[in-house]
């Protein structure tokens, strides 16, 4: 066979299997235990993102090293569709700033879409002797290094939002890393540590069931499913804000026309009245439709990396 028309039979081929995709089910790594903000939200935008494509989204949970793990698996995937991640900015910003030897880099991915934003808020058992944001760091103050806040890894967004915390407050609290927000939340429920930096989406229910007591939202609002809790401003530290997203990608390499069908998957989905109405159950934002198109991702990335490298530095 000519090596031209071989050529363009293969191209021809190679059209065609994309024009099909995808034939069989895709794998969503997501980088942290069952039950965390992260895979919650990753679980209910793939049920939706399933019906869209005609095939099943198979969850695969990678914890450990604060979600670097799951993502060096990821970028080592072939290029083809059929492995996709959820990150954040935790995963793909702040953890080129806390492990130095990562086996990837913001170019070893392809963003594919915006999902949800999210809530931080910090939290604490139902009986700690402080019922306020400001008698918490009094508490802390008075005590150094006998508080403990639980997050979902170093690296994770509830890692930073637990630094964020400590570079506003200026505290000594003992920080206790877990392979996600689940563990973190039934530690605290169980009584084991004195409190969390978590995802409204996780820790609301506990505080709405009195499992937990929330003492700040840290964003300029408050969240609509606790309206009880006071945003940082409100409770005496307006520096305390810390807004986090999630997004879906996938590895670098992967066909444009492939990236685009994600992308129509992703939004409608979040377009549903499921995802809308499950989302406003957990207290997740919808992003804006302007925000759904993958060219906006790697920006929050690159802002994310400068933001979290002067973060990791004052402290």
């Amino acid at each position: 066979m000519p090596i031209a028309l071989g050529l363009v039979l293969a191209l021809g081929t190679a059209s065609a299997a994309q024009e099909a995709y995808p034939t069989r089910p895709i794998t969503m790594i997501v980088p942290f235990a069952a039950g965390g903000a992260s895979d919650v939200i990753a679980r209910i935008v793939a049920e939706e993102m399933a019906k869209h494509l005609g095939q099943r989204i198979v969850h695969e949970n990678v914890g450990g090293a604060g979600g670097t793990t799951a993502l060096t698996r990821a970028a080592r995937a072939a290029p083809d569709g059929y492995t996709i991640f959820i990150g954040n900015s935790g995963t793909n910003a702040a953890a080129y700033s806390i492990y130095p030897d990562l086996r990837y880099t913001p170019a070893s991915f392809s963003a594919v879409g915006l999902v949800a934003r999210t809530y931080s808020v910090l939290a604490v058992k139902r009986d700690f002797p402080a019922p306020t944001l400001a008698a918490f760091i009094e508490h802390a103050r008075a005590n150094p290094g006998a508080v403990r806040l639980g997050h979902a890894g170093v690296g994770s967004q509830n890692f930073l939002i637990c630094r964020a915390f400590l570079a506003e407050a200026r505290v000594d609290i003992t920080l206790v890393s877990y392979r996600g927000a689940g563990p973190a939340l039934n530690d605290l429920i169980g009584g084991h540590i004195d409190g969390v930096c978590d995802a409204a989406t996780s820790v609301a229910p506990a505080i709405l069931a009195g499992q937990a007591r929330g003492l700040a939202v840290a964003s300029p609002g408050r969240a609509p499913t606790l309206p009880g809790v006071p945003t940082a401003a409100e409770a005496g530290l307006p520096g305390f804000q810390m807004q986090s997203w999630n997004a879906i990608f996938a590895p670098a390499g992967t066909p444009a026309p492939i990236i685009a069908r994600l992308n129509a998957a992703i939004r409608a989905a979040v377009a549903s009245d499921f995802v809308r109405a499950r989302f406003g159950e957990m207290t997740a934002q919808v992003p804006a439709e302007a925000d759904l198109a993958p060219e906006v991702v790697p920006p929050l990335v690159e802002h994310d990396i400068a933001r979290f490298r002067d973060l990791m530095k004052e402290r």
